[in-house]
């Protein structure tokens, strides 16, 4: 069983690590430490169970009512968790090695760019359950505390 309470904390979660983690990088020293890199994979590690949770237990019921717009809806929150998949994971492929949970920073002000950039995704994304999933999927379902 997912609940709303369980989703809106990992949704907390993410925020909080992405908001200390942009915080850390500003400093080129601290891109090195071991805090910054457990907080970093810490934070890669929750933004892929969210999406697969996501994935597993809600978009499902969406892509099988019988509404079109639900339908639609289910079908754009799916592809757009494809999409942050897949450049989730270029992101991750260009500056670290997650095998060894490490950053691999060559270009700190590149990094800090592309990091920002990456973290507003998945935020925009959290807004956008926040704000359509989940009011949704509450009134199709007709509970407020189960996502499914």
């Amino acid at each position: 069983m997912i609940t709303y309470d369980k989703l809106n904390t990992q949704n907390h979660k993410i925020t909080e690590l992405s908001n200390v983690i942009l915080y850390l990088i500003r400093d080129r020293s601290m891109c090195d430490t071991q805090v910054t890199c457990d907080l970093f994979f810490s934070y890669v590690e929750k933004v892929r169970e969210h999406l697969e949770i996501q994935e597993k237990h809600m978009f499902t019921g969406l892509l099988a009512d019988s509404s079109p717009d639900v339908k639609q809806v289910g079908q754009n929150f799916l592809s757009g968790s494809k999409e942050i998949k897949r450049i989730f994971n270029e992101y991750l492929n260009k500056w670290s090695r997650p095998q060894s949970h490490q950053l691999v920073i060559r270009n700190h002000e590149e990094f800090q760019k592309e990091t920002r950039s990456m973290f507003q995704l998945v935020l925009d994304r959290i807004q956008d359950e926040v704000e359509r999933l989940y009011p949704l999927v509450r009134e199709l379902r007709g509970d407020m505390e189960r996502a499914a």
